[in-house]
């Protein structure tokens, strides 16, 4: 199908930074074809849009995010992440096939993200209790019929709880290790045969729409062997490997504790950072580090709404820059933001550095921001071809209402779209030349349905809830006493506010 987008005022965020005040977009399939004035297609398209008093941009990129977290917004009070991890885990819903579960789980988000303007996500999936075939088929599925463009790893952490942290081992009683020592964990090879089907049955499929990524969960959480298998995985496929580094003090203090170097060290000398590696959070960074990811060539993640959440801290976003270090921006999950709108992430992005640096002529701007959120998202994704509007790139396009409040009146397009959270301005969104939200509705679902059944499906989710929070009520107290032991060590840094 041929469409043709006449008079829009254009943001293309190619190379060259192009913009019209009134120009043409014309996609041929997948593809956009031609951007500019006064487009003259040979043949005439099968469908024009009228876009005048609209602007036209790239959808934008949603560069980390997990969708189990979708049933549970303001399931969990703000927490620092090592409390808030013993609470977010949803629960098995009795008599639910976990198939369905996780396909209207992921179909929830993904409406969320497609009325938003989102055209494309990276989705860290986690799974509980160990990951399976039904259940990635299952989020594969969803996003396949949703219309999105989406990666999807496969997050699962392999050692025993208590392993991941400093101290924790020694503040548990004897029952609390006991349980953890029996809790299910999947080996090297079962993972790894996991990771082959979803590359085989999924990896470019949907004219490339749908593929795989890769994760890791943490270096800390996984087998030395596990890691070095992802990395060369990625390698050998191509595809994006997420590795959530240095988020909090306390995987900062773990480091010097279990491995007598920073995590962001212990990657490189696992051979795992390199330009494949999505670093997630990269808070707790030194400068060492800073620079050994600058030379790897990895992205890093930045998901300012999730850090502040849980308190983890502010990413030393100039630093990182200064070293031309590639940054994208993610939503993480729904629990430790409880939306699904990276214009709020990407607001966010432009005001808490302003905390960090009293030289404000140091402060990101909002054209820099909107760089990371499109170019640095395709970077990160492995995707050199979204994230603008240029001949040859795919045509993930949105439209936005121009005669709406955050634009009203429109004094600086970059810096409104910054800061005035234009979600709600979305009339239109295009991914690989299908439109799939327009009027007011998604087109490839029955969004009624689907909140209905999902509705349905968690009407009992409170009371399944909660005995995994009476359990993380009685481990809290051991995990609150590492989380003080660990933030009363001198980092040499400080990435929280002081008193």
């Amino acid at each position: 199908m041929s469409i043709l987008i006449r008079n829009a005022r254009i943001l293309t965020f190619d190379e060259a930074g192009r913009e019209w005040p009134e120009g043409d977009i014309l996609i041929e399939g997948n593809a956009i074809v031609a951007v500019g004035p006064g487009l003259c297609p040979d043949r005439a398209p099968a469908r024009v849009i009228e876009a005048r008093g609209m602007l036209a941009m790239p959808g934008l990129i949603n560069a980390h995010f997990h969708s189990p977290g979708n049933f549970l917004r303001g399931m969990v009070d703000g927490l620092p992440l090592e409390v808030f991890m013993l609470y977010e885990v949803p629960p098995l819903l009795d008599g639910a096939p976990v198939k369905r579960l996780n396909y209207v789980r992921t179909m929830l988000g993904a409406m969320e993200m497609l009325r938003n303007g989102v055209t494309t996500v990276m989705d860290d999936a986690f799974h509980v209790p160990v990951a399976d075939k039904d259940g990635i088929d299952g989020i594969m599925e969803a996003y396949r019929d949703s219309g999105m463009r989406a990666r999807v790893a496969i997050d699962q952490p392999q050692l025993v709880e208590y392993e991941k942290y400093p101290f924790l081992k020694d503040l548990l009683p004897p029952d609390a290790i006991a349980a953890m020592e029996a809790a299910p964990r999947q080996s090297t090879a079962e993972l790894l045969a996991l990771y082959d089907h979803l590359i085989s049955t999924w990896d470019r499929t949907s004219g490339g729409r749908i593929a795989a990524a890769l994760s890791c969960s943490a270096p800390q959480r996984c087998e030395v062997p596990y890691l070095q298998a992802l990395s060369a995985m990625a390698r050998k496929h191509d595809l994006p490997f997420n590795c959530h580094i240095l988020e909090t003090k306390l995987q900062r203090v773990l480091g010097e504790e279990k491995f007598g170097r920073s995590l962001v060290r212990l990657a490189h000398d696992y051979g795992i950072l390199d330009e494949f590696l999505v670093v997630i959070h990269a808070i707790w960074v030194d400068d060492d580090d800073i620079a050994l990811i600058a030379r790897s060539g990895a992205t890093v993640a930045h998901n300012p709404l999730c850090n502040l959440r849980l308190g983890s801290g502010v990413m030393p976003f100039r630093a990182l820059r200064d070293a031309g270090v590639p940054i994208c921006i993610g939503t993480d999950e729904a629990v430790a933001d409880d939306a699904i709108n990276p214009w709020a992430a990407i607001k966010m992005a432009g005001l808490v550095h302003t905390l960090s640096d009293v030289d404000y002529r140091r402060w990101p701007g909002a054209k820099e921001i909107l760089r990371c959120a499109m170019q640095g998202g395709a970077r990160a994704l492995r995707w050199p071809d979204i994230g603008q509007l240029s001949p040859g790139a795919r045509a993930d396009v949105i439209l936005l209402d121009l005669d709406t409040l955050p634009f009203t009146p429109l004094n600086d397009l970059h810096r409104q779209l910054v800061f005035c959270e234009p979600a709600g301005s979305v009339r239109t969104t295009i991914v690989d030349g299908v439109v799939v939200f327009e009027e007011g509705r998604i087109t490839t679902m029955d969004e009624a349905a689907l909140r209905q059944e999902a509705r349905d499906l968690t009407a009992g989710y409170r009371e399944a809830f909660a005995p995994a929070i009476e359990a993380a009520r009685k481990l809290e107290p051991a995990y609150r006493e590492m989380v003080l032991r660990a933030h009363a060590r001198d980092a040499g840094m400080q990435r929280r506010l002081t008193r």
